[in-house]
């Protein structure tokens, strides 16, 4: 670049420095942007050497390009130099505008700084402005500030030139061309900046975008093709609940298509005995076992268990509930429930499960605070049981410590032997008369199935709601409640009826009698009390009848 005749500068330098800085635009990376960078003073400014030390994110500063001599650019190429070493420089020597100057006659102290350096030899300076080997010429470059330019934007590099091919130091034109070449310079490596971060996003947004959808067909297959159910439910709002998608399997169990699941929640499928099961589920990982309605209006025994799914912006929005089908585990369970609780000959239930029946019926009021706790077997049953004919019974709720009952309605009984109106809860305590001679003479096969005979008849001779139950032996109970002293007599009569016909038993009729006792439960008794009174009452009626009528009734 000419610097003599400053105001005739050739059209032609214009040009090619008009190039180099359309060239630096249109670089396709940071690296080419560099080295074209350091290829433009060469080639447009007329220097000999250049050098690009680049701002690194710690601050240092490290030579990314370099261009008119190879050896050096091999020895020099991506060594670093300390900030510290740099802002010295940068303080020091002549200030030509925005570039940095520093004579050789200032430039031996910097000879030992950490600074990377390519030494050239040549004859010392015959003249005032002739260059020495040993001056060095800086070009700061400045990210453009808030108003566009200058040095008021943030240091991003250094511009380092070398060797004028006049071999003299630059004029005011070449200066200003130098100082313009750093800002358009410092412009460029701000864009490529830009444009390389925003492909390492981009390369970043499209990996998370195939990772998220590589994970989203995993959830899919995962979700399609579980052995066990799955649904999604819409949390919040006002379709709260609502199932927006199940898989084939939950499909399968319930009997329903995917496309009616998507009317229902959860709610509007659950047996209504298990609403409040459903509904103290927690949402995030909660767990329920219920039962859920399938399309031929049966029940399945089900497991549920809940996830939350997060949306990033949003919080919860979604349930996912894990299906599991659980009815075969419920039918074992519930068969074992049965046995401890119920007679195996007759299907009845047995004495432990009369006297739980009868004492969850019962309210006690205690005198002292040992009096409190309730009996383990009375709190563990709730308000409706059921014998093995399918025969409900209510027994109210279940105790607190201090006998108070939730919605209990107090059991009283008739008084006096007349019938005074009250409904009470009878307890008809039977034993049967002749069952012994029936052992005796025709064997334990005739006795047993005299007594599943009777069992039976029991069973049928009572109404829904009523218990009847195996205390032992031949010895059975009746539980009715909402009975008056003549409705307890008229049953005992009306079930002595059914026993005393002919049962067959091992290929022969046989008869057996038998004899009732009616007593009455009422708060403050224990289920033993009132056991003890009705049996205590069979007896009297036992004893009152001439023997060779008891069978025969």
């Amino acid at each position: 670049m000419e610097t003599e005749s400053e105001p005739y500068v050739r059209l032609a330098s214009l040009r090619q420095l008009h190039q180099v800085m359309a060239d630096m635009n249109t670089a396709r990376s940071l690296a080419d942007t560099l080295q074209t960078v350091a290829d433009g003073v060469v080639h447009a400014l007329g220097y000999e050497l250049a050098c690009v030390n680049l701002v690194r994110a710690d601050g240092d500063l490290v030579v990314a390009a370099f261009s008119g001599n190879q050896a050096a650019e091999a020895l020099i190429t991506g060594r670093v130099g300390s900030r510290e070493s740099w802002d010295r420089r940068l303080g020091m020597g002549e200030q030509w505008g925005d570039l940095i100057f520093i004579p050789h006659t200032e430039g031996w102290v910097l000879d030992d700084d950490d600074v990377p350096q390519w030494y050239t030899d040549g004859p010392a300076p015959r003249f005032e402005d002739e260059w020495h080997p040993s001056d060095r010429l800086f070009a700061p470059m400045y990210a453009p500030g808030p108003q566009g330019g200058g040095s008021s934007g943030e240091l991003i590099g250094v511009l380092s030139v070398d060797r004028p091919r006049n071999g003299r130091r630059p004029g005011a034109w070449g200066r200003e061309a130098l100082q313009m070449y750093a800002f358009q310079a410092a412009i460029a490596i701000s864009n490529a900046r830009l444009r390389s971060n925003m492909q390492r996003a981009l390369v970043r947004l499209e990996r998370e975008q195939q990772a998220l959808r590589a994970s989203e067909e995993s959830f899919r297959q995962a979700f399609e093709y579980a052995p066990s159910g799955m649904a999604i439910a819409e949390m919040g709002g006002d379709q709260h609940g609502r199932i927006l998608r199940t898989n084939d399997a939950l499909c399968r169990l319930l009997g329903r298509p995917a496309s009616a699941m998507r009317r229902y929640s959860f709610s509007d499928l659950v047996h209504p005995e298990d609403i409040g099961t459903l509904l103290r589920t927690s949402a995030e990982g909660g767990r329920a076992e219920l039962r859920l309605g399938r399309r031929d209006g049966t029940y399945v025994w089900v497991s549920l268990r809940n996830s939350v799914v997060a949306d990033a912006a949003d919080g919860p929005r979604f349930l996912l509930t894990h299906v599991e089908d659980i009815e075969e585990r419920k039918r074992r369970e519930l068969q074992l429930a049965h046995r401890a609780s119920h007679d195996s000959l007759t299907g009845l239930p047995n004495s432990a499960e009369l006297r739980s029946r009868l004492s969850a019926r019962l309210c006690r009021r205690p005198q002292s605070a040992s009096d409190a706790v309730p009996d383990t077997m009375d709190a563990a049953f709730g308000h409706a049981l059921f014998d093995s004919g399918g025969h409900s019974f209510d027994f109210g709720s279940t105790t607190d410590p201090y006998g108070a009952y939730d919605h209990h309605v107090h059991v009283v009984a008739p008084e006096g032997d007349r019938d005074d109106g009250t409904k009470g809860l009878a307890v008809l305590f039977c034993d049967l008369d002749g069952f012994k001679s029936i052992n005796d003479r025709f064997g334990h096969n005739a006795g047993d199935a005299v007594l599943i005979e009777v069992a039976r008849r029991l069973g049928g001779g009572v109404r829904d709601g009523d218990t009847v139950a195996r205390l032992g032996g031949d010895e059975f109970v009746i539980l009715a409640d909402g009975l008056g002293r003549a409705d307890a007599q008229d049953l005992a009569v009306r079930l002595r009826n059914e026993i005393i016909q002919p049962i067959r038993a091992e290929g022969r009729a046989v008869r057996v009698g038998a004899s009732f006792g009616i007593g009455w439960a009422h708060c403050g008794m224990t289920a033993d009390e009132v056991l003890k009174s009705a049996d205590e009452r069979m007896y009297v009626e036992k004893r009152s009848r001439p023997k060779q009528h008891r069978r025969a009734g």
